[in-house]
Parts: C-alpha cells; sequence; structure tokens
C-alpha cells in the first residue's frame, strides 16, 4: 500500500470548516461546467462497464477452452472481444480524463484568482497583521487540494463505487448469496475502520499543518529581516527559533506517519480474510460441481478488480481528507470580512478640480485607540496644504484615510463634494498619487517599478519621469540601465534612490490629487533641494496634501496644520505660524538649531 508523509497547513484562525461546507464551496466552480462534467461521467461508466466484462469473457474463454469439442472460432471470437474490451477501457478512461482536464485546471485558476482578488480587498488592517509565508502557503496548499479532492473524488472514488455496484450486481445474480455477503462485510468493515482511524489521524494533520506554517513564517520573516539579523549577530538565534517549530512539526510527523502504518496493516488484513474467504467459497463451489473453472477465475478476477481500487480507496479517503484540511483555511480567507468594501451600486468618482475636505473626522485604529479627533480642514483645488507634527500625532493617518484603506469613524472625508465612502475605492485611488516615507518596490528592474505607476506606459514617458525625479542621470550610469534590478523590496538601491524611484513613479500616474508623505526624509541636503524644486512643479495645479518631519521643507504651502495628539493645535502660513510663537515656532527654532542655522 502507498505511504503518504505530509507537510501542509493552516494558520490558527477561523474554526474549523464543516467537509461538507468546504465541498459545497466548491460545486458551483465544477457545475460551470455541468456539460463537460456530464460527459467525462458518461465515460467514466462507460470504461467500468467495459472494465467489468473483460473478466466475465474471460470465464467464457476458459470454459469454452475446457470443453473437449470446442470449435477454435469459439475462443478466437472471445480473445478479439476480450481485446476489444481492454482497449474500450483504456479509451474511455483516457477519454474521461481529457473531457475533465479543462474543468479540474480552471476551477483551480479561477479559485486561486478569486483569492488573489479578495486578499487585495481586504483592509490594511487585515495585512498589517498577517503572516505572509504561512498565508501563500494556506493558498498554495489550498489550490493543490482543489485539484487533489476533485481528482480523487471522481476518478477514484466514483469509479469504484461504480464498480462495486456492478460486481455486486453479477454476484448477486450469478452466484451463491455467500459471496455477496463477503464482499460487503469486507466493504463495510473497511470502510468503517478508514473512516475511524483516518479522523483520527486528521488531528495530527491540522497539527502538522499549523506547525508548518508557524515553522515557514518564521523562516520568511527571518530571512527578509537578514539585515537586521546581520546588525547584531543573531544568526544562531533566528536558527534555534527556526528549530523549535521543526522539532515540534517533526514530533507531530512521526505520529502521522505511525498512525498510517496502523491503518495500513489494518486494511491489509481485512482485504487478505476477505479474499481468503471467497476463493474457499468458490473452490468448494467448483469440487460440488455447481460452479466451473471459468467461475473460478470469473470470482478470482473480480476479488484482484475490487482489490486494487478498495485498496487504493483507504488511501485517496486520506488525501481527500488531507486536500479538505488544506483547503479549510484558503476558503476561510476567501470567506474574510471586507472591513472597507464598495457600497452596492457605487459611482465611479468625478474627481473634478480636485478639492479635498475633512469634516470633523475621528478614527481610531482600535476601540481604546482613538487617533484623530475632530480633524476639519480643506485643500482648495490646485493648494498644498502641509500637516506637521511629532511622531504619532496622526499625519500618516490622514493619508490612509483619503487613500480609503480604513473607513473614518466618524464625520466625513469628501474629494469634490463627494463622501469617499459612497465611490468606487478604484476611482478613488486613480485620481491619487503618492510618495511615501518607505518605499518599498517589487523584485523587478527600475523601468517596472516606475511604470508601475501607470502600467503600459511608453518608455519615452517612463524616461521623462525620470528625469523630472533626478534618477535618470544614475540609472543611465548603470550597466543595464533601465533593465537594473532593485532586489526585494528594493534593496539594492539607497534610500535616496528608492524615493526618487517613487516619485518618478507618481509623476508618471499623472494624477489630480498628490500625497508627499515625508517624500524627501531619505535625501541629503543637496538631493532635497533639487527634488524638492521638481515637487513644486509636479504640485502646481494639483490638490496637494504634504506630510513634513523637515520644516523647511514645506515653508511655500497654502496652509500649514500643526498635529498633536490627533488634533489640530495651530494652522496657517509659515509666516504667520512663525509669528504666532507657539509650537510650530518651537519646532521651526529647534530644527534650525540642529541644522546650525540662525532661527529666524
Amino acid at each position: 500500500m502507498r505511504r503518504h508523509s505530509s507537510s501542509s497547513t493552516t494558520l490558527p484562525g477561523p474554526a474549523v470548516r464543516g467537509d461538507w461546507r468546504t465541498v459545497g464551496t466548491l460545486l458551483p466552480y465544477l457545475l460551470a461546467w455541468k456539460w463537460r462534467v456530464l460527459a467525462a461521467l458518461a465515460a467514466l461508466v462507460a470504461a467500468k462497464v467495459a472494465n467489468v466484462g473483460v473478466p466475465m469473457l474471460l470465464k467464457e474463454i476458459v470454459d469454452a477452452l475446457d470443453r473437449e469439442a470446442a470449435l477454435l472460432a469459439v475462443p478466437f471470437a472471445l480473445l478479439a472481444a476480450y481485446g476489444l474490451l481492454r482497449l474500450s477501457t483504456t479509451f474511455f478512461t483516457e477519454l474521461r480524463e481529457l473531457l475533465f482536464a479543462k474543468v479540474t485546471q480552471r476551477a483551480v485558476r479561477t479559485i486561486a484568482l478569486e483569492v488573489f482578488r479578495h486578499l487585495h480587498a481586504l483592509s490594511l488592517r487585515f495585512h498589517l497583521a498577517r503572516q505572509t509565508g504561512g498565508l501563500t502557503r494556506d493558498v498554495e496548499r489550498g489550490t493543490r487540494g482543489v485539484s487533489t479532492l476533485i481528482n480523487f473524488t471522481l476518478f477514484s472514488i466514483l469509479p469504484t463505487l461504480v464498480e462495486i455496484a456492478l460486481v455486486t450486481a453479477i454476484l448477486i445474480a450469478r452466484y451463491d448469496w455467500t459471496f455477496v455477503a463477503i464482499t460487503f462485510a469486507a466493504l463495510a468493515l473497511y470502510i468503517v475502520v478508514t473512516v475511524l482511524i483516518t479522523e483520527w489521524r486528521t488531528n495530527f494533520r491540522r497539527q502538522m499543518n499549523d506547525l508548518d506554517s508557524k515553522a515557514n513564517t518564521r523562516a520568511i520573516d527571518s530571512l527578509l529581516n537578514y539585515e537586521t539579523v546581520k546588525y547584531f549577530g543573531n544568526e544562531d538565534f533566528e536558527a534555534r527559533r527556526y528549530d523549535e517549530s521543526l522539532q515540534r512539526w517533526e514530533v507531530a510527523a512521526v505520529r502521522s506517519q505511525t498512525s498510517l502504518s496502523l491503518l495500513n496493516i489494518t486494511q491489509s488484513a481485512i482485504i487478505a480474510v476477505a479474499v481468503t474467504l471467497i476463493m474457499w467459497r468458490a473452490t468448494a463451489g467448483v469440487v460440488a460441481g455447481t460452479m466451473t473453472i471459468g467461475d473460478l477465475v470469473l470470482v478470482n478476477a473480480f476479488m484482484i478488480q475490487l482489490y486494487i481500487p478498495l485498496n487504493f480507496l483507504g488511501v485517496i479517503y486520506r488525501e481527500i481528507k488531507q486536500a479538505l484540511a488544506d483547503m479549510e483555511r484558503m476558503f476561510a480567507l476567501a470567506a474574510e470580512h471586507t472591513e472597507v468594501a464598495d457600497a452596492p451600486g457605487a459611482p465611479a468618482l468625478d474627481v473634478g478640480a480636485g478639492e479635498v475636505r475633512f469634516e470633523g473626522v475621528d478614527f481610531a485604529y482600535e476601540k481604546n485607540r482613538q487617533i484623530l479627533f475632530g480633524v476639519s480642514f480643506a485643500i482648495p483645488a490646485g493648494h498644498t496644504v502641509a500637516v506637521v507634527g511629532p511622531s504619532g500625532s496622526g499625519k500618516s493617518t490622514l493619508a490612509r484615510l483619503l487613500y480609503r484603506f480604513y473607513d473614518v469613524s466618524g464625520g466625513r472625508l469628501c474629494v469634490n463634494g463627494q463622501d469617499v465612502r459612497a465611490v468606487t475605492q478604484a476611482s478613488l485611488r486613480a485620481a491619487i498619487g503618492i510618495v511615501p516615507q518607505d518605499t518599498v518596490l517589487f523584485n523587478d528592474s527600475i523601468e517596472y517599478n516606475i511604470a508601475y505607476g501607470r502600467p503600459g506606459a511608453g518608455r519615452e514617458e517612463i524616461v521623462d519621469a525620470a528625469k523630472l525625479a533626478q534618477i535618470h542621470d544614475f540609472i543611465a550610469g548603470t550597466p543595464e540601465g533601465y533593465a537594473t534590478p532593485v532586489g526585494e523590496r528594493g534593496l539594492k538601491l539607497s534610500g535616496g534612490e528608492k524615493q526618487r524611484v517613487a516619485i518618478a513613479r507618481a509623476i508618471l500616474k499623472d494624477p489630480r490629487i498628490l500625497i508627499f508623505d515625508e517624500a524627501t526624509s531619505a535625501l541629503d541636503s543637496k538631493s532635497e533641494k533639487a527634488i524638492q524644486a521638481e515637487l513644486k512643479k509636479i504640485a502646481q495645479n494639483r490638490t496637494t496634501l504634504t506630510i513634513a518631519h523637515r520644516l523647511s521643507t514645506i515653508q511655500d504651502a497654502d496652509l500649514i496644520l500643526v498635529l498633536e495628539h490627533g488634533r489640530i493645535v495651530e494652522r496657517g502660513t509659515h509666516a504667520a505660524l512663525l509669528a504666532a510663537n507657539g509650537t510650530y515656532a518651537r519646532m521651526w527654532q529647534l530644527q534650525q538649531t540642529e541644522a546650525g542655522e540662525e532661527p529666524g
């Protein structure tokens, strides 16, 4: 009997879904191809009818040869029919595979795509809490489980049941009731033992799933933070943490394999006893003259034909149970609540001139952790509003709310007079461009990362955007030019180079509304002045929200807001705020002193 090892799993999270609920989730993807499914099932039945006909013809051949006066033409015709049935079994089996291949692969593709889209539709809150390694494993195992479940159910279990039904009907019609009794008793005992032991083993499978995901999450997290590990010389510490998860996985894997051996032995014993009893009854029938040699061959052939799929049925059941366990988490991810969703029938945003207005906005990441308190301000079309304040005051939260990564807890956030909750997220985000403080790039070329601002942009447009972002000369100076790979998360580029790529990407998008979130924080003073001049050009005639730490970068803003503990404590122009001699003036004086300049 085949032996299987397991290496999959689930993150601890939602309650275990019922197996029938999981199957029910899968059915609509198959019913979309119902005619192909019906044709495949017809081919399946035809293949099994031909397969059962083979032993019956074999009986006739044996009995014909046993006759002293048998004509040569009789066994020759039977042999020809025997060969034809053998060929038919293979033909209809392959036809079934051919018909169903597209159904299986399209179902896997559709489900994987839907889960992928749903993960992108989930809120930032979900993605900040996720564990990337375990999440990718869940999706990978889930899609593989879909293929396993479909193939084993329709290509193994159903054909076996059809064959058992046909064989049973023949035994009832032609032979003593004891043959059917032995066969059914063996089947019932085999199925009960297989189900009970497999259900017991499923707990070990889930433990392995959980521990495998944890180990994978730790490994990926450690590798993503490679530089931090090196900074502190913690390679051995990381290896020990990884090995702790692997040790627990090893214990669960050993238990799973031990229980598998117990199941294999029990199944083999049931089959061996059943076949021995069947052959004893057939032999007794031949001796008594109630059965021919051909009948003995027929019964033996039937038992062999049943033995192979029945023996495999235990393996199939275990594989299906494992596939269902693997699919549980993926379907749970697909059912994960979408915190920020478009309203039914929501129209696209009419961005117009792009005025942005915060009206008494309250926001809390958690119920007991409110970030913004009654924030109200407007950014008139084509104007620039800057927000400054200490870390944790809620500056970047404003950008996240404008992008609608979260919905406001109270108040309204409007673009061109439209509440952002009443329009589609896609149209809202298409109208906004951002240069974030922490630029994360795709592991691809510089050209790909710039073009990500507007996929499909021409090479000239990409180069023009790079020139405006003051990064073209750097790119041209590299051996591979725009094809230069940036590495995982852009680690092959410096902080300043990554930020210039982000600026070029925003320029290429050409949005009506711009957000600069500490857009020059990774640049030196000289580069910052050059980029700042370009940012001013980019921001002309666009509605711009600038989140800044360096006050020198926002002196020309039309309005400056000072945010403290989620509340606007001051607002005005640079000159007016200095004259007010309040929080902004103290921040300005401190930064000027740190820069070694005279405050003024």
